[in-house]
């Protein structure tokens, strides 16, 4: 499959067969059920709404942002991730939502004791603790091709709505889409700007009557849930916070892109150290976040 895999040595897992009391009644509904699926951790909560986050490997900022605020959000509202905790989207969401205390489930196209790509294998073990990993295939089966594509009918049966973050206009996300779609799921995208190749598949499938994200309530909505706010992840409001003049004039010149440490500065006629210490007050009063090493924006809230 390109990427490098490992084999996890002294691990346990169950099998569950359709005959099981435990196996999902969601996964039982759709044409082509599992025979039986192996189990580490645990299965979603059939009680608990679910909703699958998907998207490209490769994924811009833009991308990451909305796949972390959307796994937040889930995980706030007490709202099941399920994806394929493939490289970019998938994880990113997935990461999210049990950091922030939600629960999550990986839908493999490898064996449950396979941690595909390797270097996941912190995100693995995340998800273990708060929720469980699945997979119709072999414990010890590597990932293959056609293993990818047979998975993607579970990830869509075990969510109620399928929310796809960014793809390309051909990739593999359109397979789970496709699948979804023949399961009766509610589809959701997340807009992107029309010359950008990573939104393309975004984009048309909004063209083509998926629902639009404009924010996480646009999802929590659809599964009837209505929080008394809009979900914050950054603590107090602004209209309840003091910030200094320095500390504004550098909220001033952020943007709702992340940009350098540099970039802020030249902005701001501020030296970098001075910018760092008025964006950590910022930071802790939830007005900004930082994207990446150096690299910041602000909230929006």
């Amino acid at each position: 499959m390109g990427d490098s895999y490992c084999i996890e040595s002294g691990t346990s897992c169950r099998y569950v067969s359709r005959f099981d009391p435990d196996y999902p009644d969601k996964l039982r509904m759709i044409p082509d059920p599992p025979a039986g699926i192996y189990v580490r951790g645990s299965l979603p909560d059939p009680g608990r709404p679910a909703v699958a986050i998907i998207g490209s490997r490769i994924c811009s900022q833009y991308g990451r942002l909305a796949a972390m605020e959307l796994g937040e959000a889930m995980a706030l509202a007490d709202v099941q991730v399920i994806s394929g905790l493939a490289r970019g989207i998938d994880c990113i969401s997935q990461a999210a939502a049990v950091r922030a205390g939600g629960r999550s489930f990986g839908i493999l196209g490898c064996g449950v004791n396979v941690v595909y790509p390797a270097q996941n294998k912190s995100i693995f073990d995340e998800v273990l603790v708060n929720g469980g990993l699945i997979s119709e295939v072999n414990p010890d089966a590597p990932p293959l091709k056609a293993y990818f594509a047979e998975r993607n009918r579970i990830i869509s049966a075990l969510c109620d709505i399928l929310v796809v973050v960014e793809a390309k206009e051909r990739s593999g996300t359109q397979i789970t889409v496709r699948r979804a779609l023949e399961q009766g799921k509610d589809i959701f995208a997340v807009p992107g700007r029309m010359n950008d190749v990573c939104s393309q598949g975004c984009n048309a499938l909004i063209s083509q009557g998926a629902g639009i994200i404009c924010s996480p309530e646009s999802v929590l909505n659809a599964l009837g849930i209505y929080p008394p706010d809009p979900p914050s992840f950054f603590g107090k409001k602004n209209e309840e916070i003091k910030i200094s003049r320095v500390e504004q004039r550098v909220l001033d010149n952020l943007d709702l892109y992340p940009m350098s440490l540099q970039k802020i500065a030249r902005l701001c006629a501020m030296t970098e150290g001075e910018v760092l210490t008025a964006l950590f007050h910022l930071q802790f009063s939830g007005l900004a976040r930082e994207t990446g090493k150096n690299h910041f924006m602000k909230t929006g809230g």
